[in-house]
C-alpha cells in the first residue's frame, strides 16, 4: 500500500489489523516522511501501530500538491517486494495513482485506488489522461462514499468497486481514553470541533449559533487554519471571546483523549461549487469516545450519523443553534444519542471491520484480474 494518509499514528491500526487477517502473508507500507498540508502546516510521519507489517519511509516529489505529487524512487520498491496487489491510496485523477498503478501493470501486478471525490467533474489534461489510464489498468477501486461510487461508474469504471471507509476506530483508545489535565470543565457544556479550520468547515455558523445559546456553555475548536483570525474576530463581535477556546493542532493519537472532555461534537460543514464533505471522519470518532453528535445535511454526513445524532440544514444558524440548545437541556436525548451512536460505530465503523472489509475486495479484485 502506498498512503500519505497512512503518516498518522492514529491510522495505522488499520494496518496492524490488516495484517492479522487469515490470507494476507505480508504487508508493506510506503509512506513520505512528511506532507505539507496546504504548503503551510508541516505534517510529520508518527509511528505509533507498526506492529505485523513492514513501514518504508520513502521521499516524494513535488510534496504539497495534492495530485501532482509522487514517489520518485518506488519503482525499486515494487521490483523488490513483487506483490500480489499493490494499494494506491489516492484518487483516480492524481498523478501518483497513475504512477502507481502504471509500474503494477508493468509488472503484471493488481492495483487498486481509492477515491474521495463526491462531485462530478471532467478534468482537463494531464488529470483526465490519468484517469483514464487508471480506469483500464487498475483492477479494483475503493470509495469512500456512495456519491464517489456512482461517479466511477457514471464515468465508465467497470472493475470491482466498493463503498469502504478508508480507517476504522479503534474502540478501546477512545473508551479508554482520559481528557488532558484541566481540559475537563464539567460545569459547563462543552461544544466541540475538531479539524481543519477553513470556511468550508461552517465554522462560522457554530460561533453564531453558540453565541444564541442560553446557560453556562464553552466552543472548543481543536485544529489549525487560515480562518481562525476571522473566528476570533466575530467571537469577540459576538461578545462571547471568552467562551471560545483554540486548542489549535494536536497529534492524532491524542484526539481521543480531547473528545473525552466534550459533551458534543459538532461538524457544521458548508458544500461548496467544488466541495462537499466527504465523510467526516470526526463523526465516528466522537461516537467511539461516548459523544453525541450534531452534524449538518452536506455531503455524506447523514449517511455517516444514521440514526445516532441530530441533523441541520447546512449554514442555517438558527436550526444549529437549536439543536444544541435541545442537548443542552435533554440528558435524557444525551445518553439516547451516545448509546446510539456507540452501537453504531460497533457495527459499521471498527477497525477490524474496515480491515476486512479491504481485504475482501482485495480478492475481489485479484479474482477478476485472473479472470480470462
Amino acid at each position: 500500500m502506498l498512503s500519505k494518509s497512512l503518516m498518522r499514528g492514529s491510522y495505522q491500526r488499520k494496518l496492524e489489523e490488516m495484517a492479522k487477517l487469515p490470507g494476507v502473508e505480508q504487508l508493506t507500507v510506503i509512506v513520505p516522511p512528511f506532507w505539507r498540508e496546504k504548503k503551510v502546516e508541516i505534517i510529520q510521519l508518527e509511528k505509533t501501530f507498526v506492529r505485523g507489517y513492514d513501514l518504508i519511509v520513502e521521499p516524494m516529489a513535488f510534496n504539497g500538491s495534492y495530485h501532482l505529487h509522487f514517489y520518485p524512487g518506488l519503482a525499486k520498491w515494487l521490483k523488490r517486494l513483487k506483490p500480489d496487489i499493490f494499494h494506491v491510496d489516492e484518487e483516480s485523477f492524481n498523478l501518483a495513482t497513475f504512477q502507481g498503478v502504471r509500474l503494477a501493470h508493468r509488472s503484471n501486478t493488481a492495483s487498486v485506488f481509492y477515491n474521495y471525490a463526491n462531485i462530478f467533474r471532467d478534468y482537463p489534461q494531464p488529470f483526465y489522461y490519468f484517469e483514464k489510464y487508471n480506469f483500464k489498468y487498475a483492477q479494483g477501486a475503493f470509495a469512500c462514499n456512495q456519491e464517489a461510487a456512482d461517479i466511477l461508474r457514471r464515468k465508465g469504471f467497470t472493475h470491482p468497486l466498493d463503498v469502504v471507509p478508508q480507517f476504522g476506530v479503534d474502540l478501546d483508545l477512545f473508551q479508554n481514553a482520559e481528557p488532558p489535565r484541566g481540559f475537563a470543565q464539567p460545569a459547563l457544556f462543552t461544544i466541540g470541533f475538531a479539524g481543519r479550520l477553513i470556511e468550508e468547515k461552517g465554522l462560522e455558523s457554530l460561533v453564531a449559533a453558540v453565541s444564541q445559546l442560553r446557560g453556562d456553555w464553552r466552543l472548543v475548536l481543536i485544529g489549525a487554519g487560515p480562518l481562525k483570525e476571522r473566528l476570533q474576530t466575530q467571537a469577540v463581535q459576538l461578545g462571547v471571546e471568552s467562551k471560545v477556546e483554540f486548542v489549535g493542532s494536536v497529534n492524532s493519537t491524542l484526539i481521543p483523549s480531547y473528545f473525552k472532555g466534550l459533551d458534543v461534537l459538532v461538524l457544521p460543514s458548508l458544500t461548496r461549487p467544488n466541495w462537499k464533505e466527504q465523510f467526516g471522519r470526526v463523526l465516528p470518532d466522537a461516537m467511539a469516545a461516548g459523544v453525541p453528535i450534531i452534524g449538518s445535511d452536506s455531503g455524506e454526513i447523514p449517511n455517516v450519523i444514521g440514526e445516532a445524532g441530530l441533523i441541520f440544514p447546512e449554514g442555517e444558524v438558527a436550526a444549529l443553534a437549536a439543536c444544541l440548545q435541545k442537548l443542552m437541556d435533554d440528558t435524557a436525548l444525551r445518553q439516547s444519542l451516545i448509546e446510539r451512536g456507540y452501537q453504531r460505530v460497533q457495527t459499521h465503523f471498527t477497525q477490524t471491520q474496515i480491515a476486512a472489509r479491504h481485504l475482501a475486495l482485495y480478492q475481489k479484485t485479484l479474482n477478476y484480474s485472473n479472470e480470462p
